[in-house]
């Protein structure tokens, strides 16, 4: 509001200005001052009312200007665009609500944000500017890259116009608006990605609207069913083939699940009838409301054809073409529901590891084609041969329980197995053992009569090239391994296997070098199981290598134990069997054992078989040479029993030779002393340390002695022992040389 006073002020200021103006008026027309300043005063009068309202009018103009100004900056702000002033003339660029450079800055270049736009989309930028310039173009309208203060590009859409041109109608000013569409942009991109996506699919697409009315097809579509997407477009989905009510059904169907798996037959472009996988599934929208529904047309002939070979390869075996182990069961148990007699032969090929190690996988398949090929042709018509793997054969002979028709096969197989091969210049003899069952008297199930089936054959194998019905005998035997199994199952969980120690002694001062670990089976009830027992069943069932672990960690530690209370500084020998011996990460196994009881490999030695290694005796050097390496000893086992090759001996990294007890036991001959004799200078003239196990004589120790074998260990120095009990035994050979003891600690310290 405009204060009295200073209108008061106003007035009187204007009256003293027009002061100089009455005088000269007086003069002028002979009217005294007074009176002209009377009518002056008297003007000012009538016009103050009309100033007063100027001045308010220009108030008012003035807030309604600041609130157009509050106003459209509030607009701008809130759209998020950027408002932009060119003047072409001068460079100068005026931004309002700028988010990638300065308010307002002066650039000459063309266009003048250049250096902010990617090098990319300069030239499209330039080009549609000049279009504008040209007149070309109502508008300059470009989507561009820009970077802002901090270094990242964004997407913007520019739109501007000339809005001011000089006579000569070039351009001076130009106004607009830059508007950032990252997000626009990036789901745009996504929008073209699915397109093609869609596109390119080799399935094919179908677009409904919600009343099932085609929208639109991929190029797929057309691939398969042929003809141009016009003859589709706004036509009702339908089954060429199938009647409305069926396909009624499936849309009502999708209503109420949403979505739908169906298989069709659909003839395609070619006209041939396919088989056809459809899947059909709802779109909706925000307010989860129906818009579309997509259907997807697979075409699974390849996949049928798939499924057709993957069923022969699961149910074919490769190399003889006969049914395999997986039918085996399949077609048994059809049998076994049926109220009909059916017998079941089971056997397998003796050695025919040895024709595999020695002539080569090849040729040993070779060998069971045409072995399944020979046997395949004395079958009956409604028997069916089968291969369960390896070298193990099954004959199903469905509706008889005649003996004689079964025996008479069982000895023709038998027979025909027996007669040569003559393959790669070589000719080849096999034998085999044949177990036979019945049904439903020795089993009801394809899991038991297998089983019993094994069982026989495994008892027909002692008699060699035979077969043998299943009996009560038989099984009571099969019933007893079971148990075995599963008491090394619990006894391995409860802790159950004990390791004892038998010493290994210096045949000239009787002292202690070194002992042997062996484990022993002590359960609960049964008491101690004879490793005689349970070994082989161990090794077979693959047990062994749990229990060899367990061997090796307690002799380990016990090992340990001694030597931090200073009553050993020897190696303690622990048994390796040929399953542990021939897996891919033994040493691993043994490093984390020898780490997890802080125990130096030195003190480790581990025995093999030559039967172990002479399966593969390369893979044997690779994996001895690993174990040598990391410092541990290696001692060759029952040396002589097997079938060791000295051309191989030389080869493998070994620091001892093992004299079985057999040859020991046969030193009273004269022949049995010549063949340790034999075995000692073998291993001295390779180096070799010797040791004779199983010395139960006096006798035998001088013999030994003369033979100038090291070290021997058996009954007559000590039987196996506990670990108390050996604990015991250290502390009296202490006893006995506290003097070397010392030495012997020494020796120790070194090592750690």
């Amino acid at each position: 509001m405009i204060k009295i006073t200073t209108i008061r002020c106003g007035f009187y200021w204007l009256l003293l200005s027009l002061a100089p103006s009455a005088f000269a008026f007086e003069h002028a027309f002979n009217i005294d001052t007074n009176t002209v300043l009377m009518i002056a005063s008297a003007l000012l009068a009538l016009a103050l009312p009309y100033l007063l309202f100027v001045i308010y009018k220009l108030k008012c103009s003035r807030l309604q200007h600041s609130l157009s100004e509050r106003r459209l900056k509030s607009t701008v702000e809130g759209s998020g665009d950027t408002l932009w002033d060119w003047n072409i003339k001068t460079g100068e660029v005026i931004r309002i609500n700028d988010k990638y450079m300065m308010d307002s800055t002066t650039l000459m270049g063309f266009p003048p944000n250049k250096s902010l736009i990617h090098p990319h989309d300069i030239a499209s930028v330039e080009h549609l500017l000049k279009r504008h310039f040209a007149e070309q173009s109502a508008f300059f309208e470009a989507t561009y890259r820009i970077k802002d203060t901090f270094g990242h590009w964004h997407w913007v859409l520019d739109r501007g116009k000339i809005i001011e041109k000089d006579i000569n109608l070039a351009p001076l000013r130009m106004t607009g608006t830059v508007r950032d569409i990252s997000l626009l942009k990036s789901t745009e991109e996504r929008l073209n990605l699915f397109a093609k996506c869609v596109e390119s699919l080799t399935d094919a697409i179908a677009i409904y609207d919600k009343n099932f009315n085609l929208v639109e097809i991929n190029p797929s579509f057309l691939t398969l069913f042929g003809g141009v997407r016009e003859q589709y477009l706004k036509k009702e989905f339908n089954l060429p083939g199938y009647d409305k009510a069926y396909v009624d059904n499936i849309k009502s169907t999708v209503r109420e699940r949403e979505r739908i798996q169906q298989e069709v037959k659909l003839r395609n472009s070619e006209r041939v009838l396919l088989p056809i996988e459809i899947s059909i599934d709802e779109i909706k929208n925000d307010q989860n409301q129906i818009t579309n529904y997509v259907i997807v047309y697979s075409d699974l002939t390849e996949r049928k054809n798939a499924q057709s070979q993957l069923h022969n390869l699961s149910n074919r075996d490769r190399t003889t073409s006969l049914p395999n182990r997986n039918l085996f069961f399949t077609d048994l148990q059809k049998l076994v529901k049926q109220n009909a007699h059916h017998a079941l032969l089971v056997f397998d090929l003796d050695n025919f590891k040895k024709i595999n190690d020695s002539l080569g996988h090849q040729l040993g398949d070779s060998l069971l084609a045409k072995l399944a090929m020979r046997l395949n042709k004395l079958t009956r018509e409604n028997d069916v041969f089968y291969r369960l793997g390896g070298d193990e054969f099954a004959l199903v002979m469905a509706d008889t329980n005649d003996i004689h028709v079964i025996t008479r096969m069982a000895k023709q197989f038998l027979a025909a197995i027996a007669t040569p091969f003559k393959m790669a210049g070589h000719e080849l003899a096999i034998t085999s053992s044949v177990g036979i069952v019945l049904f439903p008297e020795d089993g009801n199930t394809p899991e038991l009569l297998l089983k019993n089936a094994d069982t026989a054959m495994y008892h027909a194998k002692k008699k060699g090239n035979s077969y043998l019905f299943f009996n009560d005998t038989m099984n009571r035997q099969a019933v007893k391994r079971l148990q075995i199994e599963n008491l090394m199952r619990f006894g391995l969980k409860e802790n159950h296997f004990e390791v004892y120690y038998q010493p290994k002694m210096n045949i000239r001062t009787g002292k202690l070098t070194g002992m042997e670990a062996l484990v022993r089976f002590i359960t609960p009830k049964k008491g101690i199981i004879s490793p005689g027992v349970f070994i082989p069943i161990a090794e077979e069932t693959g047990q062994i290598i749990e229990i060899g672990e367990v061997v090796l960690n307690k002799a380990c530690r016990d090992v340990k134990q001694w030597l931090d209370d200073g009553l050993f500084s020897g190696r303690v020998a622990v048994n390796l069997s040929a399953k542990q011996f021939s897996l891919p990460d033994l040493t691993t196994r043994i490093d984390v054992i020898l780490q997890k009881n802080e125990l130096p490999s030195y003190f480790l030695e581990l025995e093999i078989t030559e039967g172990t290694v002479m399966d593969d005796p390369q893979e044997a050097i690779a994996i001895m040479r690993s174990l040598s390496a990391r410092g541990i000893h290696l001692a060759m086992d029952d040396f002589g029993t097997g079938y060791s090759s000295l051309a191989y001996l030389k080869q493998f990294p070994l620091n001892t030779l093992k004299v079985d007890k057999a040859f020991i036991d046969d030193m009273k001959t004269e022949r049995g002393r010549n063949m340790v004799d034999s075995i000692v200078t073998i291993a001295q003239n390779l180096d070799l340390h010797v040791v004779a196990e199983g010395v139960e004589q006096a006798n035998q120790i001088e013999i030994l002695k003369k033979l100038n074998c090291e070290t021997v260990q058996g009954y007559y120095y000590s039987k196996p022992l506990s670990k108390d009990e050996f604990t015991a035994f250290l502390k009296q050979q202490q006893s006995k040389s506290a003097p070397s003891l010392i030495s012997a600690n020494k020796h120790l310290a070194q090592i750690k």
